[in-house]
């Protein structure tokens, strides 16, 4: 071997135990760099069962995130654009945020195919969007994308009763009165959420297309607490115009009252949480102007008001200008208030209003001992009126906070 190359390195046979030990030193070098040294295959060690420092391991996900609409959209729609899709995998976290971080409330599908969101979006808002999706071996793959909605040119509001805070009556309804005709109703009605505590169904109906009241089967339970939450910012009312309102308000219910006057007997009965607390005489609409009957809610309270027969096409039959103890239950003009310039036996004996219901009053109304200053005392806004026995038709549902007059089978088809 002397002189001989082994594997590309030369060795020399040196003499003696020197010699020996160089050729050993070298042989054992040769050992090394043959052990150190790279395969033949070229994969430089990698495990090809994937299951250590493998190309499977680090490979890319195969899952794709798909967003729409595309990252830095303007002018985007608040309905209907936005939709997160996943190919070759599954969407395992989707969220939204305006620029203020609240979320949009959205949901997967079943098989994680796609992702959208439960109601519509604000107008005139930023959002941003992370979404993840993983393929069949679990590796993950994400995509964050900003857009930012259109600005809507024509807007409407709903004006709403009762106030918030307010504590009304059994019979009060959530009325809603918008300032543009809807012609997407189902849009609008599913942005309003109305809620009981206790819980009771509430369901909600249109009279025409600006009025949008909700109510529960029958009147309110006595104490309940009730939630309004208007998030109609974003909603197309109708064509090119856009909800710009996103409120919320709470009302309570006080004491049940419920009022039954009877136009033939000429008197009304007070019944609270169950129970008669006086029974009034009153005098109803003449023979030529009865009154309705049906369930009236109070609307209104004023201690003292003008009643003008031209405004309800009465002409210049009266004209009153200190009407004491007014409390409104028709939009058409309907009232229970005080009557001073009727003798006192007309009340319980005889009807003479022109449809509204009077009840004993002095002028100014300051005597508190009269019927009327009592009642009115004792009434609060959402009280019920029943008036029953008169020779009119019943009073139509729309016309003031009226819709108990309908059945709960007419009030939700």
């Amino acid at each position: 071997m002397n002189g001989q190359p082994i594997s590309g390195v030369s060795v020399r046979a040196g003499r003696g135990r020197g010699g020996a030990r160089l050729s050993a030193l070298a042989l054992g070098a040769l050992l090394v760099l043959t052990a150190c040294g790279g395969g033949d295959d070229g994969k430089d060690g990698a495990r090809s069962d994937g299951k250590g420092g493998g190309s499977v391991e680090n490979a890319a996900s195969q899952a794709v995130v798909n967003i729409a609409p595309k990252d830095g959209a303007d002018a985007v729609a608040t309905t209907g654009a936005l939709k997160v899709t996943a190919e070759k995998g599954k969407l395992t976290t989707v969220t939204v945020q305006d620029d203020k971080g609240t979320a949009v409330e959205g949901k997967i599908s079943a098989d994680g195919a796609s992702w959208e969101p439960l109601h519509h979006l604000a107008g005139s808002t930023k959002y941003k969007v992370h979404a993840v999706a993983k393929d069949a071996d679990g590796r993950e793959s994400a995509k964050d994308t900003t857009f930012t909605t259109l600005v809507p040119q024509n807007t409407f509001i709903g004006h709403y009763t009762p106030e918030n805070g307010s504590t009304v009556g059994v019979g009060m309804p959530v009325s809603i009165n918008f300032t543009r005709g809807i012609t997407n109703p189902e849009g609008v009605e599913k942005a309003i959420k109305v809620t009981a505590e206790p819980s009771v169904p509430i369901e909600g109906h249109w009279f025409g297309n600006d009025r949008l009241d909700f109510r529960p089967e029958k009147y309110w339970a006595a104490g309940t607490k009730v939630t309004v939450k208007l998030n109609l910012d974003g909603v197309e009312g109708r064509e090119g115009v856009y909800g710009k309102q996103a409120k919320s308000f709470t009302f309570t219910i006080g004491r049940s009252q419920v009022s039954t006057v009877d136009a033939a007997a000429h008197t009304m009965s007070v019944v609270r949480d169950g129970k008669e607390i006086k029974n009034v005489p009153i005098t109803a609409g003449a023979p030529s102007t009865t009154t309705y009957n049906g369930q009236m809610v109070i609307s209104e309270k004023y201690k003292v008001t003008r009643m003008n027969g031209a405004t309800v096409g009465f002409g210049g039959e009266y004209d009153i200008k200190d009407v004491p103890h007014a409390m409104r239950l028709s939009t058409s003009g309907t009232f229970v208030h005080g009557n001073y310039w009727a003798s006192a036996g007309t009340f319980g004996s005889a009807n003479v209003s022109h449809g509204c219901i009077g009840l004993r009053d002095v002028r100014g109304g300051y005597d508190k001992g009269m019927p009327s200053a009592w009642f009115y005392d004792n009434s609060i806004i959402g009280d019920v009126v029943v008036v029953k026995n008169s020779k009119d038709k019943q009073i139509a549902p729309d016309n003031g906070l009226n819709g108990w007059n309908m059945s709960w089978a007419e009030w939700t088809k």
